[in-house]
């Protein structure tokens, strides 16, 4: 691979271990890592000015639900409360198909990619005719993100109390087989890894205390990481201390998930005793607050949990709950949100932007991803801080406060995945066709 010169950056923010944020520096990728960060580099390879530029590592998304790109904005569903919008929307995914799977996924990570994500995870808990969890990753591939998709699933249908339909239930020993069927053909544990694979039985309200545990002891046999979405409203924690008889923090507690290889999604409810429980075994939670606003769920403790020493990285949540998936907006929105919280003086923009890099890239267990230091991997975002977004800005590394919400430049993995705002690794025109003949199939059925 040639190598490429990011050269002379107005400002380089590299999340490294001392937090450097360098002014008029240089950054050297050579076989998909970062060689060099410093003044006056060379190279005989390509080019890249970074003039007018602030650059950051590639931000990292640690909840998503790529296949709802076609359902944003339902009629019945804009409004509703998370369960109501779940009831609203189950009938119209378990129309979906391989193909809705893998043009909704190349979508959603088409537009992660636009806002600078160059990582992101995936909850898939539903398969309904066919449904595979490789068909998102095949779309990962034809885009070029790094990708940590996870195998969800739902286990109790509305005729043994759940909440989604029955038709879109599996039983749990065809679950697990598949689990196993999924990490050992794609899991790939390697540093540098481009897609790595974790278990995700969707929420307490959806499966079995039985198929939470066994995931639990099964991820470990297997090595890897565990997911779910919990306390996220509360209608979520009255469910858990009505069916289980405890909050969602001890439900997660007494069936082994907790520790530093799982991550819940959500957590806008944990009380003081859950954020001293998941600080003390450094369980880490995906905070996504526009999902949170969208659905009425409330803002999370995050200050909280951040000074007790919870990992909190960022998500955007699933394409039908947030109605979009930029995550350098993500970030805003979580700083803005705590500054509404606790003060003006809650969260900086540049920790915010922390939470979207280097923390996203801890939660998802890839410390080689996350910060721009040598040795690690090229994944990098250069923001154009000339235009009128930044006009007039004193601090053009305060990106959250006055900056770009698009990228001008994006690499994974040393390749350039967005050059000049345009995606370089598929035809945007295309796929757009595709994706909307798909939805309007949907709406019409």
């Amino acid at each position: 691979m040639p190598e490429t010169l990011i050269q002379k950056a107005d400002t380089i923010i590299t999340m490294d271990d001392g937090g450097q944020v360098l002014h008029g520096a240089d950054l050297l990728i050579r076989d998909g890592v970062v060689a060099a960060v410093g003044q006056g580099l060379q190279t005989t390879g390509d080019v890249i000015s970074g003039r007018g530029c602030v650059v950051t590592p590639g931000l990292v998304n640690t909840h998503h639900h790529l296949y709802q790109n076609l359902t944003r904005a339902v009629p019945g569903a804009q409004d509703a409360l998370l369960f109501g919008w779940l009831q609203r929307l189950y009938p119209i995914w378990g129309r979906f198909g391989p193909d809705e799977m893998f043009v909704s996924a190349q979508l959603g990570l088409v537009e992660l990619a636009l806002s600078g994500c160059t990582l992101s995870s995936d909850h898939l808990y539903l398969y309904p005719n066919g449904s595979r969890l490789e068909d998102t990753i095949h779309a990962a591939a034809t885009v070029g993100l790094r990708f940590h998709p996870t195998r969800g699933a739902m286990s109790i249908g509305e005729s043994d109390g759940g909440l989604p339909p029955d038709a879109l239930v599996e039983q749990e020993e065809a679950i697990l087989n598949d689990m196993i069927r999924v990490v050992d053909a794609f899991h790939d544990p390697a540093e540098g890894s481009m897609c790595r694979v974790g278990l995700a039985p969707c929420s307490p309200f959806s499966v079995s205390r039985g198929l939470m545990r066994d995931t639990a002891i099964l991820a470990r046999d297997k090595g890897v990481m565990l997911h779910t979405h919990l306390a996220e409203n509360d209608e979520d924690v009255a469910y858990s201390e009505s069916q289980f008889g405890c909050r969602p923090g001890q439900y997660a507690e007494d069936l082994g998930w907790t520790g530093d290889d799982v991550w819940h999604a959500h957590c806008v409810k944990l009380d003081v005793t859950e954020i001293d429980l998941f600080a003390s075994s450094r369980t880490g939670v995906a905070h996504c607050p526009c999902s949170n606003c969208r659905l009425g769920s409330g803002i999370a403790p995050v200050r909280q949990m951040r000074d007790a020493g919870v990992p909190v990285g960022l998500g955007v949540d699933g394409s039908a709950s947030n109605d979009a998936a930029n995550l350098i907006g993500e970030a805003r929105q979580s700083m803005l949100l705590q500054r509404v919280q606790n003060g003006a003086d809650a969260m900086s923009a540049y920790e915010a932007l922390e939470m979207a890099t280097r923390g996203g890239a801890d939660i998802l267990g890839r410390p080689d991803c996350g910060r721009l230091a040598p040795g690690k991997r090229a994944d990098i975002a250069i923001w154009d801080t000339t235009g009128v977004s930044s006009s007039g800005s004193w601090d053009p590394a305060a990106l959250l406060l006055a900056g770009p919400t698009q990228v001008k430049h994006l690499f994974v993995e040393g390749r350039q995945i967005v050059r000049g705002g345009e995606i370089t690794s598929l035809d945007l025109p295309q796929l757009l066709q595709r994706h909307n003949t798909l939805a309007r199939k949907l709406m019409e059925a």
